[in-house]
């Protein structure tokens, strides 16, 4: 079968990271990359970046595919307004899963979503659009993981957790079972979170405790 053709929205680190993922599944074959003016006719990897996402129009009518590699940390704000800009032009979202992960066959994964090398996904466990899964984090039984989060390196969410929208999740951080996490929180790296989090912020810390208060 065909690889089908693959254009990436951002030109940073974690464009970088996902085409090695997009190299090794073969699913998918990169044809180029958009991202600002200013880096129009340079390489990434190899890849060419064909222009800016002024472009989506044109290759949405020519049957492109398209995954999001702009980087999240903290706010979720420009992954989300592609992901729409996207969806508003009834793009094709690509769904990239590294072969060095374990997905199990009774979780869901969402679109636009990218789970990369060593990532655990267990039974149950939906994610749902726009997610970065990244690289040797787990995701416990029968968990939630809201539109457009970030569960970053190494995190653990563990089983029966409800992640809201647009929630980062750092690196080596933990999440305790059965618990709730409000939209729009991020949690530190290395943090400890043994209780639902009701209130969006930035939390951080073992045991986790809240840093600044999400402004209104």
């Amino acid at each position: 079968m065909k690889n089908k053709p693959l254009i990436l929205i951002g030109g940073g680190g974690h464009c970088v990271a996902c085409i090695d993922v997009i190299e090794q599944e073969n699913k998918y074959l990169i044809e180029g990359i958009l991202d600002t003016e200013a880096m129009i006719g340079k390489q990434i990897l190899g890849y060419p970046v064909l222009g800016t996402d002024g472009m989506i129009t044109d290759l949405v009518k020519e049957g492109f595919y398209f995954l999001i590699t702009v980087g999240q940390i903290k706010s979720a704000a420009i992954r989300k307004r592609i992901f729409e800009n996207l969806k508003a032009h009834e793009a094709n979202m690509a769904i990239v899963i590294s072969p060095r992960s374990y997905i199990s066959a009774h979780s869901l994964i969402g679109e636009g979503s990218v789970v990369m090398h060593g990532a655990i996904i267990n039974a149950g466990v939906t994610i749902r659009v726009n997610a970065i899964i990244n690289s040797n984090s787990l995701i416990e039984h029968e968990t939630v993981i809201g539109n457009h989060c970030h569960i970053s390196t190494a995190a653990v969410v563990n089983g029966n957790v409800k992640v809201g929208d647009e929630v980062f999740v750092g690196s080596g951080s933990v999440l305790s079972n059965n618990i709730e996490i409000a939209p729009r929180t991020v949690i530190g790296a290395g943090a400890v979170v043994t209780k639902s989090i009701k209130e969006a912020g930035i939390y951080a810390g073992n045991p986790y405790r809240l840093i600044v208060q999400e402004q209104h």
